[in-house]
């Protein structure tokens, strides 16, 4: 009889004790209705307790070995569904045989931008992501341009996802206590099929241009270009006397069509 599995500080592991939140993030998925349900870094099964309840189908990842075997002690209803291993690493395609499904979990605060990331590069499978981070993660996530959260996350998610920043979490529901306060979000797909520019490459000039965010685009856009230089002019105009914190989303898309334009000359 396996008892409590340890958090282990390595792994970022902070486990939720107090149910009603638990109950308050299971049901955060309430909203993606029909779809199958992933969650990641079940630990002891807090929150799966509560999703095993929905009539839907449910996988969770676990790369803890001791919380793999407690969670198949505890949930036997789960039977093959714990999946023992690396979201990271995961072939998300194999999980429910190419189908879309939710992805919720309390997420290790390490890895947290790791895992939206991959969410991104599965966006056509991941129709709606819940789960609880680290607050100020969150507020990045869900901050509009002229914010000093406003950043590389908010941008790149919110090309994509309609972000809700649904409640703040104390840190003293957690064993051990993180020395952080913790938030609950929800993305959900807009509907943006076509960004209208270079995906790629809009990604390249976001993290160009947040990675020099006190400074104009016309300097930190020469890091693009060999040696910096570029055609006359293309420098020159309002945008270009800009900070990154400063530009909307479609405003990122027309710089990028323009920045892509400037290398196909050079090339």
């Amino acid at each position: 009889m396996i008892k409590n599995v340890r958090p282990k500080k390595n792994l970022g592991q902070h486990f939720l004790t107090d149910l009603s939140v638990a109950k308050a993030i299971a049901d955060t998925v309430d909203a993606c209705p029909g779809i199958p349900v992933l969650e990641v870094g079940p630990g002891m099964g807090v929150l799966t307790q509560y999703l095993v309840e929905k009539p839907r189908e449910l996988r969770v990842v676990e790369i803890d070995r001791e919380s793999v075997a407690y969670l198949h002690e505890h949930y036997p209803q789960l039977q093959d569904k714990v999946v023992s291993g690396d979201f990271l690493r995961m072939d998300l395609e194999q999980l429910f045989e190419g189908r879309p499904f939710v992805l919720t979990g309390n997420y290790p605060y390490d890895i947290s931008t790791q895992i939206f990331f991959k969410m991104l590069d599965n966006k056509d499978l991941i129709p709606c992501c819940t789960g609880m981070i680290q607050r100020e993660v969150a507020q990045r996530i869900a901050s509009a341009p002229g914010n000093k959260s406003y950043g590389i996350l908010s941008v790149l998610i919110q090309a994509w996802y309609q972000v809700e920043y649904l409640f703040t979490v104390d840190e003293h529901v957690f064993n051990p206590p993180p020395k952080v306060k913790s938030a609950v979000i929800r993305m959900t797909r807009n509907d943006v099929g076509d960004l209208g520019c270079d995906e790629q490459l809009f990604r390249r000039v976001v993290k160009t241009v947040f990675n020099q965010r006190r400074k104009m685009l016309r300097v930190s856009l020469r890091q693009l270009f060999p040696q910096g230089a570029a055609s006359d002019g293309f420098f020159e105009g309002e945008m270009m006397t800009c900070r990154p914190e400063q530009l909307s989303i479609p405003q990122f898309v027309e710089l990028t069509n323009r920045v892509g334009e400037e290398l196909d000359k050079r090339q």
